[in-house]
């Protein structure tokens, strides 16, 4: 019975009955909830919570720490057992727009506006905003001022870049929902509830006089919706592995939208009756009108069973692939192993052929990188857990072009796309860690790449309070800083210090710069774990403008708002405006719910 378990899990599949909520609760969750004390709902007060908030707070909330270890269906089973079946609480009637009608340019001048779609608004992921595009100046970013913060109804994380598409945003949020909203003022248009909590931004693509709008969530989900009404299309399940998660954001091309793939398995193999590790990572081609299968590439073979272990295993696609169109490639980034054994795939960059997915080739930067949350419990022996979070960038110095690299390694590299990745030059800005190095993205201007620095340090946590679920706390010196090289040949061009803003009695602060760069002509955009988004002069590194978001805030929407942690995406820049997320809840960060519009008018 086991073995055929075993093989169930393989597969990314059950053969048994859905878990009994109750006894899901009597093993994981009663020895805190059934405590009598202040700080953790009681049993009695979780029976009157919707379930839908439970599970929330379990997908991406201050449970998420505790929950990464069960599966999907005992997060759903637990929150059904102790929740009501009501709604959560509805948006309030205000928070919308007078008019609810989303609009789209209809004729060539108009549809030149300022975009910023998807992760980068070019495909080559260089994060760049032309002035023209982006409408943000030297002087005019030393007045940008506040003109609208919206919160995400009970949310503890803001973490999904948005789109600006013709004056209309869309974004995806920590509890699922989807929000159209007015890029000018905050005011909801319409909202469509995802199955689970989506991070990647999305991507519009044309279809007539509409949109399609592409995103997948952290459950595994894929979604095609109308751009003006926020009907769905479509949806597709891309992987049935129970620990699939869709973090990078979709690019299109052509009629094909290319899906990278991850997961949470390295959280779930913390426990140690859990079969690490089967999920294999990759990317999926669909077609964009009905989202059929063009084409599945994996990372690594089919895990067979080894003893107690399962492998090869892992090597994640995080974050958004790289399209090159002149050599039909689709370049991606891959993070390690979970599982033995090591292949030469992971922790690497892939050239795909963007028409069949087949890997033309492989440049592995970290060879024999095994990681899980459980190595230890596994018997599994760890590596230095050196992903690649961060998408490749595709530029063009010279006389030939170059693929930028940024590891968590603390490394960035320069490889040549002509001869299968080979490293023309590479440069240390980190120490590197399992929070180290470059971790979301980095941003290029055509003469300088820019990499902001993490290596997010932690001291460990001593405490009796059952309620306080850290087990480490972020060390308020360490981490942190912003580098400018030169893409011709890997040069420094000047560094910017960590800036150590951390007040003493602040828990889940840092200097730690994790989250993406974006960069304008003249400016660096680049946001920290103390809630500081700041820009930097290109020239030097010179701080033009602070902001600390990590403040209370008057919502549009009328929701108690709260800002926190810059993690993961960057500042959106588009049409005289900057917009930045703020709150993050995990790597013990400060939480928060807003995102945060910023003008110059």
């Amino acid at each position: 019975m086991i073995r055929v378990y075993l093989l169930a899990v393989a597969v990314g599949t059950s053969l048994f009955a859905a878990p009994a909520g109750e006894e899901v609760f009597k093993q994981r969750c009663a020895g805190c909830h059934e405590q009598n004390n202040t700080r953790i709902p009681s049993v009695e007060v979780l029976h009157r919570m919707p379930a839908a908030r439970i599970l929330r707070t379990l997908n991406w909330g201050v449970m998420g720490n505790v929950a990464y270890t069960m599966s999907i269906a005992e997060r759903e089973a637990v929150a059904s057992y102790l929740g009501t079946h009501d709604p959560p609480n509805p948006v309030p009637p205000a928070a919308f727009c007078a008019d609810r009608a989303v609009r789209f340019a209809t004729d060539a001048k108009a549809k030149s506006q300022p975009q910023w779609n998807g992760w980068s608004p070019s495909a080559n992921n260089t994060r760049y905003q032309s002035t023209q595009a982006g409408g943000i100046t030297i002087d005019g970013v030393q007045q940008l001022k506040l003109k609208w913060a919206f919160a995400y109804d009970g949310d503890t994380t803001a973490f999904a870049e948005p789109t600006i598409l013709d004056g209309n945003l869309f974004t995806g949020s920590a509890g699922g929902v989807i929000h159209a909203l007015d890029a000018k003022t905050g005011c909801i248009r319409w909202t469509y509830d995802a199955k689970g909590p989506v991070r990647a931004s999305i991507r519009a693509v044309s279809r007539g006089k509409g949109y399609s709008l592409l995103f997948g969530d952290q459950l595994g989900w894929f979604y095609s919706l109308d751009a003006a009404t926020g009907k769905e299309l479509w949806k597709k399940k891309i992987d049935e592995h129970d620990a699939a998660r869709l973090t990078g954001s979709p690019v299109e091309y052509e009629g094909t939208v290319f899906v990278p793939v991850a997961s949470w398995e390295e959280n779930r193999a913390s426990s140690a009756d859990y079969p690490c590790c089967t999920f294999r990572g990759g990317v999926a081609a669909l077609r964009v009108r009905d989202g059929s299968v063009v084409w599945r590439t994996y990372t690594v073979d089919v895990p067979k069973q080894t003893g107690k272990l399962w492998g090869p295993s892992g090597a994640p696609v995080w974050s958004a692939p790289t399209l090159d169109v002149a050599r039909g490639l689709l370049y991606v980034t891959t993070g390690d192993n979970y599982s033995p054994p090591a292949t030469a795939t992971s922790d690497a960059v892939l050239a795909l052929d963007s028409k069949t997915g087949k890997i033309v080739w492989s440049r592995q930067l970290t060879p024999g990188d095994i990681f899980s949350g459980g190595c230890s419990r596994q018997e599994i022996a760890c590596g230095p857990d050196f992903d690649f979070g961060s998408s490749a960038i595709l530029v063009h110095s010279g006389n030939r072009d170059i693929l930028l690299a940024g590891q968590k390694s603390g490394i960035v590299y320069g490889l040549d796309p002509m001869r299968k990745g080979e490293i023309l030059w590479q440069i240390r800005v980190g120490k590197g860690s399992t929070n180290g190095g470059v971790q979301w993205g980095m941003a290029a201007d055509g003469q300088n790449v820019y990499a902001a620095v993490s290596d997010l340090a932690r001291a460990r946590v001593q405490s009796n309070d059952p309620a306080d679920l850290r087990t480490s706390n972020l060390d308020p010196n360490e981490g942190g800083g912003l580098y400018a090289i030169r893409i011709a040949d890997g040069i420094k061009a000047w560094y910017a210090e960590p800036q150590h803003t951390c007040p003493a009695e602040r828990p889940g602060c840092s200097p730690a710069q994790p989250a993406a760069v974006t960069v304008t002509p003249g400016i660096v955009f680049s946001g920290s774990v103390d809630g500081h988004m700041r820009a930097y002069s290109s020239e030097d590194g010179t701080i033009l403008w602070d902001f600390d978001t990590a403040r209370e805030y008057a919502t549009v929407n009328g929701v108690k708002g709260r800002g926190g942690s810059i993690d993961g995406p960057g500042a959106v820049v588009v049409g005289g405006m900057v917009y930045v997320n703020s709150g993050y809840s995990r790597q013990n960060g400060t939480p928060g719910n807003v995102l945060l519009a910023f003008g110059t008018d």
